[in-house]
C-alpha cells in the first residue's frame, strides 16, 4: 500500500503570475487544493520538500496530507506542472478526498518471472505497451505498484488486463475493453532471418520477367 505523506504548506492571498513568480524566487511552489464541494484553497509549499517527494516515484499515487496553518486536508495529487527549461516544479493541483473515498490513480507496473518466459528465454523482447495502470480503489488502499508475471509467455503472446490479478478492492478504471499491457516480440535478428527465408522460398524471376 502506498504510504501517506505530509506536506507543510502556507496559504496565499495573492494570485496572478507576478505573485507566483515571487513565490518561486523564494523557493516556494504555488498550489491549489480543490474538490469535495468546497472552495478552492490557494497554498504554497517548499520546493525542496516537494522535489524530494516527487523523486520517490510514488507521489502521484500517494495520499498527501496538506498541513496549512494547523488545518490538515487529505488530498491526492492530480497534476504537477514543470518549468519547460529548468524542469523545476512550478505548480501543483491537489484533489480533496475523504478517508475512504474511491479514487482513480495511475499505478506503476512491475514485471516478474522473466526467466520463466519461454519467449524471453529464446531471445524475445518484452514490448511494454502500458507502464502504468489506471486503477480505481479505496484512498486508504492505494497500491505502490502492480506485479505482473511473465511466466509462460512465448514469442507472439500478449498480456491483457484480464490476466492480471489485482489486489482485493482494486479494479481497472478502463472497463470497456480488454486492453494489452505488454507483448513478447521476436528479436530483430530472428525477424531478419525469417524475411530472408521467405525471399529464398519465393518465385525466382526469369530473364523474361525483368
Amino acid at each position: 500500500m502506498s504510504e501517506q505523506l505530509t506536506l507543510p504548506a502556507e496559504t496565499r492571498d495573492r494570485a496572478g503570475k507576478g505573485a507566483s513568480r515571487a513565490l518561486r524566487n523564494e523557493g516556494r511552489v504555488p498550489a491549489v487544493v480543490y474538490g469535495n464541494n468546497q472552495e478552492p484553497l490557494s497554498i504554497h509549499v517548499e520546493e525542496k520538500l516537494l522535489a524530494k517527494m516527487l523523486s520517490t516515484g510514488h507521489f502521484m499515487n500517494s495520499v498527501v496530507m496538506i498541513d496549512a496553518g494547523g488545518q490538515q486536508v487529505r488530498t491526492l495529487p492530480k497534476d504537477v506542472q514543470f518549468h519547460p527549461v529548468t524542469s523545476r516544479p512550478s505548480h501543483v493541483d491537489f484533489l480533496r478526498i475523504g478517508e475512504h473515498s474511491k479514487v482513480t490513480v495511475a499505478v506503476p507496473v512491475r514485471f516478474d518471472g522473466e526467466d520463466d518466459s519461454p519467449g524471453l528465454s529464446r531471445g524475445g523482447v518484452l514490448n511494454v505497451v502500458r507502464h502504468e495502470l489506471e486503477l480505481t480503489c479505496d484512498a486508504a488502499e492505494i497500491p505502490d505498484e502492480i506485479h505482473i508475471s511473465l511466466a509462460g509467455l512465448d514469442i507472439g503472446d500478449s498480456l491483457h488486463i484480464s490476466a492480471v490479478q489485482l489486489p482485493q478492492g482494486v479494479e481497472s478504471a478502463i472497463t470497456d475493453r480488454d486492453f494489452t499491457i505488454a507483448t513478447v516480440v521476436a528479436p530483430s535478428a530472428l525477424k531478419s532471418d525469417e524475411g530472408d527465408t521467405d525471399t529464398a522460398a519465393g518465385d525466382v524471376p526469369t530473364v523474361g520477367d525483368e
